[in-house]
């Protein structure tokens, strides 16, 4: 027969309809006396999940989420090869390390549009329309670029314990998509993106 010890997994919805029968059935299942009435019970319930929750979201760190397989170039990667490697992988920034595995920069398509004088709006459309007024294409001023002319330097590192929280907090300050995760030497162990933490908090919203 299971008790309440084996069901400690199961995962528990705050708005889940409790009727008075349930609450009741599992007050009687508690051995002694509960000085406690139904209503009490099941607002007990609500506030103890949301408060689990809370603290589940506040405890998530860079580590557990993070993308461990990372596209990296280093600083004299041509900006051509940059390019290509973004593009295959369907991503819109990576991080610049050195021989070391030290991140030194970051390149994003940003960096891209601004170096090619890609003004307000910064996106494909504004690319196109600036390829269409102009006699040649607006990427060969950085054609003979490297990655270390025009990545962004010093790169915004976190630490594998910082708080998803503060990842959040640090990406909306300095308007940017993601923060490479190094070891305290700067060493890259992995990647945060928006994307990361969005998922992560759907996952903490949507199971317990």
């Amino acid at each position: 027969m299971s008790d309440a010890r084996d069901n400690a997994d199961i995962c528990l919805d705050p708005d889940l309809d409790l009727k008075e029968e349930d609450i009741l059935e599992a007050m009687r299942a508690i051995p002694g006396y509960l000085d406690i009435t139904p209503g009490d019970f099941k607002e007990i319930y609500r506030l103890a999940f949301q408060h689990a929750l809370k603290r589940l979201n506040r405890d998530v760190r860079a580590a557990e989420i993070m993308t461990k397989d990372v596209v990296t170039v280093n600083p004299d990667t041509p900006v051509a090869e940059v390019a290509l490697a973004m593009g295959r992988r369907g991503i819109s920034g990576l991080p610049v390390a050195d021989a070391e595995n030290k991140v030194v920069g970051m390149i994003s398509e940003k960096d891209f549009l601004s170096r090619m004088d890609v003004k307000e709006p910064q996106n494909f459309m504004s690319l196109v329309a600036n390829c269409l007024k102009t006699k040649g294409c607006v990427a060969l001023p950085i054609k003979t670029a490297l990655a270390k002319d025009m990545m962004s330097s010093p790169a915004i590192t976190v630490l594998p314990e910082t708080p998803v929280r503060t990842i959040a907090a640090l990406m909306t300050a300095r308007g940017i998509n993601r923060v490479a995760v190094t070891d305290p030497e700067g060493r890259l162990l992995g990647l945060v993106s928006r994307g990361d933490i969005v998922k992560a908090t759907r996952g903490r919203e949507l199971s317990c």
